[in-house]
């Protein structure tokens, strides 16, 4: 398991790479909760986790979360 937190742009680069990022199913837990609670405002979800795979060996993957504090949107990114 690895834990890392997002840079003022959103991004989490290099999250996991090289041999150690290959085929196979993945999660990706966002703690929701946890943000909002750090601008001092309540939400609905208090994490959103999202599953996905991958069919190739580094293949580049780019899951952009479009996050409110009563609705959120993921999708594949390019």
């Amino acid at each position: 398991m690895i834990f890392r937190t997002t840079d003022e742009d959103g991004r989490c680069a290099g999250l996991v790479g090289g041999d150690a990022f290959g085929p196979g199913m993945y999660k990706v837990r966002f703690e929701a909760g946890a943000y909002w609670e750090s601008l001092g405002q309540s939400c609905f979800f208090p994490y959103v986790e999202v599953v996905f795979t991958i069919s190739e060996q580094q293949q580049r993957v780019h899951l952009p979360l479009l996050m409110s504090r009563f609705s959120y949107s993921v999708y594949r990114g390019s």
